[in-house]
């Protein structure tokens, strides 16, 4: 591995299990949900799905994000629109997935927020 100083390696420690053929994120063991604070389940699933099309695209399995559509029976643009998701800053991630805190934008707006810097993701997502 060569060491880049304009890369940054982020790891997000999520579990993916498969419930009725489709991937679902665990939160930690430890995590205990408050009934006044629960996440959108659509937001939680998109950044899951996404983040398993990125692995997938990484690992080589494949070359474009049409091949990719073509194999999970969607949208190209839809494909490309969700896989933003995979890109949003790690703070935002980590208070979606983890703080589970509630959001007012919309995954189309989650997905859009994603070409900002990730200074910026933190305010437009949670005001």
């Amino acid at each position: 591995m060569t060491n880049n100083h304009d890369t940054i390696q982020i790891f997000v420690p999520l579990k993916l299990r498969k419930k009725n053929g489709r991937p679902k994120i665990l939160p930690p063991a430890d995590y205990r949900p408050s009934e006044d604070q629960m996440q959108d389940p659509h937001i939680l699933r998109a950044i899951g799905r996404a983040w398993g099309w990125r692995r997938r695209m990484e690992a080589g399995e494949f070359d474009t994000v049409r091949d990719l559509a073509l194999s999970v029976n969607l949208a190209e643009r839809h494909v490309s629109r969700q896989l933003r998701l995979a890109y949003l800053a790690p703070e935002v991630l980590k208070r979606l997935v983890f703080g589970r805190e509630v959001t007012a934008v919309t995954v189309m707006q989650l997905s859009e927020s994603a070409a900002l810097p990730w200074s910026d993701q933190v305010g437009f997502v949670f005001g």
